[in-house]
């Protein structure tokens, strides 16, 4: 099968063959029709985590995957061939990755049904996103009625945590910097923008002169952001290797690590189902693409970038 992988820590991903993958027990194997770009695969294919986690080479990249299940492993009974799925590839070691045409995952985590109502394309950029801003939303206590301040509401991260906010009775500030990016951020319900090149935590008290109830933070330093929240407030982040990374003796700090437990997944396509959150695809690339995919995601994005496989 044809997909995108390392060869060697030293080498660049490449466009290769490898054999078809076979489920064992407890796995399945699905025909991927989309996959998204992280920045963890960015960090993959640039050997940032030698050393960090196993490699079975050839490496194939990519952790987000759609498509539809065309095999089953011994003592799966809640998955059967044709079902249309998505999710993270979750594994204690890199190797098997969703940049191709197949991928076997295990059924216990990083995988949940796919609605009818939302498309491979878009499936293709809920998983680690949408797992992530849940989790997120969930460790700062949105509730009505707070102001929540969104960093990086840009990235794919961003704006489901964004709209999550939005919903649940929040009045969002997110940071942007072009028009562009404002424009995307003010169309997902953000109330108020503040430009991140600049002191955010001063925009933000411009707006809020007492600072906001909740800050879900997702790109940058989190130091800065203290001054913006009030003493007492939420901070709840994908960025920090503890806690302790927030400079506050008050704040009450979540260290945010994307699990894609199945129930976690399962209320992500929820939201995308009934139309409380939506998917910001910005472009679409083909496997002899993810190069320039990789290039894009480095310039900033204002959405997911889609590997479209089939």
């Amino acid at each position: 099968m044809k997909v995108v992988a390392l060869r060697a820590f030293d080498s660049q991903p490449e466009v290769t063959e490898v054999e078809v993958p076979q489920p064992g027990a407890g796995e399945v194997r699905v025909r991927v029709h989309a996959a998204s770009v992280n920045g963890f695969d960015l960090s993959v294919a640039k050997g940032m985590l030698q050393g960090m986690m196993e490699h079975r080479f050839p490496v194939v990249l990519g952790k987000d995957f759609a498509g539809v299940v065309d095999e089953v492993g011994e003592g799966v009974e809640d998955y059967a061939v044709g079902d249309r799925v998505f999710g993270v590839v979750t594994k204690d070691f890199l190797g098997d990755g969703s940049f191709g045409e197949y991928v076997v995952v295990p059924t216990a985590v990083g995988i949940a049904k796919l609605p009818e109502a939302i498309g491979f394309t878009e499936a293709a950029g809920l998983g680690l996103a949408g797992t992530a801003a849940v989790m997120a939303f969930d460790g700062a206590g949105v509730r009505e009625g707070d102001t929540v301040l969104v960093v990086g509401a840009t990235g794919g991260v961003g704006q489901q945590a964004l709209q999550l906010a939005k919903n649940a009775g929040a009045t969002v500030i997110a940071t942007a910097h072009t028009d562009a990016e404002n424009e995307v951020v003010t169309s997902l319900g953000a109330a108020h923008t503040v430009d991140h090149t600049q002191d955010v935590a001063a925009q933000v008290r411009g707006i809020v002169p007492d600072g906001v109830d909740a800050v879900l933070h997702f790109a940058g330093s989190p130091e800065p952001l203290v001054a913006a929240a009030k003493p007492d407030a939420a901070f709840a982040s994908t960025m920090l290797r503890s806690p302790a990374d927030v400079p506050s003796e008050t704040l009450r700090v979540t260290s945010v690590y994307a699990h894609p437990a199945p129930e976690t997944l399962e209320r992500v396509a929820s939201h995308q189902a009934e139309g409380r959150t939506a998917v910001t695809v910005q472009e679409t690339f083909g496997l002899d693409d993810v190069d320039a995919a990789f290039a894009r995601f480095a310039e900033g994005t204002l959405g997911k970038l889609v590997i479209s496989i089939a």
